[in-house]
């Protein structure tokens, strides 16, 4: 399967290939990515920059281990600013991108879930 959001080889090693294993993360993931979006628009709301930053750190570890690099990376950026308070005109679209990347990936953890249980 070739996948644009997602690279499975972490996820693989993690879950020893066991397809519940898999599933069960993929719950977690999708779940995080949720509660994660959510507390990130309060926050900006609120301009409560610092723990943006600090929930951008989190939300970083959640996507790296789904292979999300790029995404990765600019939550590592995102956490920088934030933390610092710069630049925090483009927290909105930080925002927007964590949301529209973690639910594509979803929908790809989704297919490979159901690949894997056949």
């Amino acid at each position: 399967m070739d996948f644009k959001f997602i690279n499975t080889e972490y996820l693989d090693s993690v879950s020893g290939g066991d397809p519940e294993i898999t599933r069960e993360i993929v719950e977690m993931f999708r779940e995080q990515s949720v509660e994660i979006y959510n507390e990130m628009e309060s926050l900006l709301s609120e301009k409560n920059y610092k723990s943006l930053g600090q929930l951008s750190h989190k939300a970083k570890s959640s996507v790296a281990i789904m292979g999300m690099d790029d995404l990765a990376a600019m939550l590592k950026s995102f956490e920088l600013q934030a933390r610092d308070g710069i630049e925090s005109e483009l927290y909105e679209g930080y925002v927007i991108r964590f949301k529209k990347d973690t639910d594509a990936a979803v929908i790809e953890l989704d297919e490979l879930v159901k690949n894997l249980l056949k």
